[in-house]
């Protein structure tokens, strides 16, 4: 069932459940794109780049996930067995590879999301939302347990 049951001019101390409570919050701020930077315009550079090779015929929502889930595999490569140290202190050399292959999880992930039509901008800060309501700043401060595990 869709989150917003409740009308636009519902207050917020009407609302009981929390994500309910986040929907009227964001119904209420004024009309504007969410914003990431730069990201979320690569989608028109990334649709040219495939259609100029003639590849939007292999890019199915399916295969773009296969991609993506490929290329995470290649970003953790460089960090396995790596002590916390050694991968928070990457040489230059490697560091620069992970920007690389960051850079290719990233451009899978916004592939995808243009091919769904999903706006992953608007889909983060919504998502940044969300987790801040299932971890309250002084619940979780400090702890790693999950929002469903009794403290």
């Amino acid at each position: 069932p869709p989150l917003r049951s409740k009308p636009v001019g519902t207050t917020f101390e009407d609302v009981a459940h929390p994500v309910q409570r986040f929907e009227v919050v964001l119904q209420r701020r004024p009309a504007k794109q969410a914003h990431l930077g730069d990201v979320g315009r690569a989608h028109a550079r990334l649709a040219a780049f495939a259609r100029e090779r003639d590849w939007d015929q292999y890019h199915a929502p399916k295969n773009l996930a296969m991609a993506l889930a490929g290329e995470v595999g290649e970003l953790l490569e460089h960090f396995q067995w790596l002590s916390e140290q050694q991968s928070a202190n990457l040489p230059a050399e490697v560091k620069d590879a992970v920007a690389l292959e960051m850079a290719d999880v990233l451009l899978y992930l916004v592939r995808l999301a243009d091919k769904l039509g999903i706006d992953l901008s608007a889909a983060a800060v919504r998502k940044i939302g969300l987790n801040a309501i299932k971890y309250p700043v002084d619940q979780f401060r400090g702890s790693s347990r999950k929002y469903d595990d009794p403290a």
